[in-house]
């Protein structure tokens, strides 16, 4: 099996083959399209009809065919509160059995470098903000998706462990609440920003007086534009080994009340923002603090209005995205 040397950290050269995997997803696409603008002319995916991360024995077959060298783990069963709360087996179940499987073969296989793909909804409920990769496993989780936190969390000990155990060069990068091309709009399916750019959308559409939103707007949440993200991932890739996570994000955080009026103002919507409170806001707050990835030389480039336009352009340029 290789692994990094000593004191050393693997660069991607642009012909080397990477398997990303969750290509279709927003996340996944992302990083496929900064590799493709990088320059990187070998990279292998799957969608889930032809290869179903779930099934060991076809992950195991797949990298035993292709033994690709670097990984992008960015397949993952996603939501919202509703999903989340609704599913709490199956977001555990699938995404710890996902991650198992393939971080297990990519290791069997002899791959170079992973990188690992989680949440920020690792970190403690009431973490100290903003939030410092050291404070995982401190307190208690945000109940809501506390099953899906539980799975990202095994993924990333378990490139830790492989790290420790057998010298591997795994690592793990947490993002912050993400946005962008290829999100899920689905109405109840799907998160906070994608959600009210489809909610604002149709009230627009329909002359509707007022839109409902849970909660009553404050909690406080962080956003990263995610083709900065996939900026991050392939940065990190060339230029990072550790066994901490490495968190992604802005820095900058604004109420879900804020949230809203602006995503109203980039859609278009001039009607009232009502709120029901008997709905759950979530966390109070979740910022992240990104000394790390800032410390490495990396920023973001995106700003929330026009990462909001660019998303509400491509939701409007994928129908069949919006019936999700």
């Amino acid at each position: 099996m290789r692994y990094k040397k000593e004191g050393r950290i693997s660069m991607m050269e642009k012909n080397t083959k990477i398997y990303v995997a969750g290509h279709r997803g927003m996340v996944g696409s992302a990083i496929v399209r900064e590799l493709q603008r990088q320059g990187y002319t070998n990279i292998v995916t799957r969608t889930h009809k032809e290869l179903d991360l779930t099934r060991q024995e076809a992950v195991e077959a797949f990298f035993a065919a292709e033994k690709p060298e670097y990984v992008f783990l960015a397949a993952a069963k996603v939501g919202g509160i509703v999903a989340n709360q609704n599913a709490l087996a199956d977001f555990m179940y699938d995404n710890m059995i996902l991650e198992m499987n393939v971080i297990h073969a990519a290791w069997q296989n002899g791959c170079r470098k992973l990188e690992f793909l989680g949440s920020s909804c690792i970190y403690p409920r009431m973490a100290p903000q903003p939030m410092k990769e050291s404070c995982l496993l401190t307190s208690e989780l945000e109940k809501t998706n506390e099953a899906y936190a539980l799975a990202k969390i095994s993924g990333l000990k378990y490139c830790e462990f492989l790290n420790r155990q057998y010298g591997t060069d795994y690592i793990s990068v947490m993002p912050t609440n993400l946005y962008g091309p290829n999100d899920n709009y689905h109405p109840t399916h799907s998160h906070v920003l994608p959600a009210l750019i489809r909610r604002f959308h149709e009230a627009k559409v329909s002359g509707a007086e007022s839109v409902t939103c849970w909660g009553d707007g404050s909690p406080l949440r962080e956003f990263l534009y995610v083709d900065d993200l996939a900026n991050l991932c392939v940065f990190l890739m060339n230029n990072y080994s550790g066994n901490e996570t490495v968190n992604a994000g802005t820095g900058k955080e604004l109420s879900i009340r804020e949230l809203t009026e602006l995503v109203a103002k980039v859609v278009g919507y001039t009607g009232r923002i009502e709120w029901d409170i008997s709905k759950p806001n979530g966390t109070p707050r979740k910022l992240l603090d990104v000394s790390k990835a800032t410390g490495l030389g990396w920023t973001y480039k995106t700003e929330l209005e026009e990462g909001i336009r660019l998303s509400y352009e491509d939701f409007l340029n994928n129908p069949m995205r919006a019936e999700r």
